[in-house]
C-alpha cells in the first residue's frame, strides 16, 4: 500500500509539471506607468519672465502683433515651443527663446501662463464681421474650406491638446497666421495650411475680427 501511494504521488506530481511546462512561463509583470508630470507654476512664472516683454505679464499681451497667452491650452503651448526648438515653425524671436528651454522649463511656462484669465477682444468692422461668422460657423462649401467652429469649437474655445483656443485673440496677430499659412511660411499644420490656401485677403481679415469678439 506505501508503495502505491508513492507511485501515485510521482505521477501526480509528474503530471503538473508537465501541465506547467506545457502552459509556458508566466506572464511578465506590466511595466509600471511613466509618472505623471506635475507642472512647477512657481518655476514657470520666474521662467515666463522673459516672455512677458511681448506677451505681457500674465499672458494678456498688450501688442496687437504678438498674441495673448492667458487662457490658452497647455499642451498646445508646449507643442509650439518645441516646434519652434526644433525649426518646425520658424519665427527669429521665438527660436532664440525657445532653443533656451528644456522640455520642463516648456511645461512650467505653458501650465503656470494658461492659469491666467484672457481677456476679452473685440471685434470693430460690422460688415467684415458678418463675413468670419459665416466661414467661421459655416466654412465655404463651395470651396470646400472647413468651418473653423468644427475644430475651435462655436464660441472659440478650442478642444484641449488638440486645438488651440481663439476667442478674443488680436486680429493682428490671427490674421498675420492664417497669411503665413496661406503663403507657406508657416508649415506646422497641414490642415490649417489646406484651409487658409482657399483663403482671400478679404476673407482673411473678416475672419480674423470676427475671431477677435468671439466669447
Amino acid at each position: 500500500m506505501k508503495l502505491f501511494a508513492t507511485s501515485f504521488l510521482s505521477a501526480v506530481l509528474a503530471l503538473v509539471a508537465a501541465s506547467a511546462f506545457a502552459a509556458g512561463p508566466a506572464p511578465a509583470a506590466p511595466a509600471p506607468a511613466a509618472p505623471k508630470f506635475v507642472p512647477d507654476l512657481v518655476k514657470g512664472q520666474a521662467s515666463y519672465a522673459v516672455c512677458a516683454g511681448c506677451h505681457g505679464a500674465d499672458g494678456n499681451s498688450g501688442t496687437p502683433a504678438y498674441p495673448k497667452l492667458a487662457q490658452q491650452h497647455p499642451e498646445y503651448l508646449v507643442k509650439q515651443l518645441q516646434e519652434y526648438k526644433s525649426g518646425k515653425r520658424a519665427n527669429a524671436i521665438m527660436v532664440g527663446f525657445a532653443s533656451a528651454l528644456s522640455d520642463e522649463d516648456m511645461k512650467n511656462i505653458a501650465f503656470w501662463v494658461t492659469t491666467n484669465k484672457a481677456k476679452p477682444g473685440a471685434a470693430t468692422d460690422k460688415d467684415m464681421v458678418a463675413l468670419g461668422e459665416r466661414i467661421y460657423r459655416g466654412g465655404i462649401q463651395d470651396r470646400q474650406i472647413a468651418a473653423c467652429s468644427g475644430c475651435h469649437s462655436p464660441n472659440g474655445a478650442g478642444i484641449p491638446a488638440q486645438y488651440p483656443r481663439l476667442s478674443g485673440q488680436h486680429a493682428e496677430y490671427t490674421a498675420a497666421q492664417l497669411t503665413y499659412f496661406r503663403d507657406g511660411i508657416r508649415k506646422n499644420n497641414l490642415q490649417m495650411t489646406q484651409n487658409a490656401a482657399k483663403l482671400n485677403d478679404r476673407e482673411i481679415k473678416a475672419l480674423a475680427d470676427y475671431i477677435a469678439g468671439l466669447r
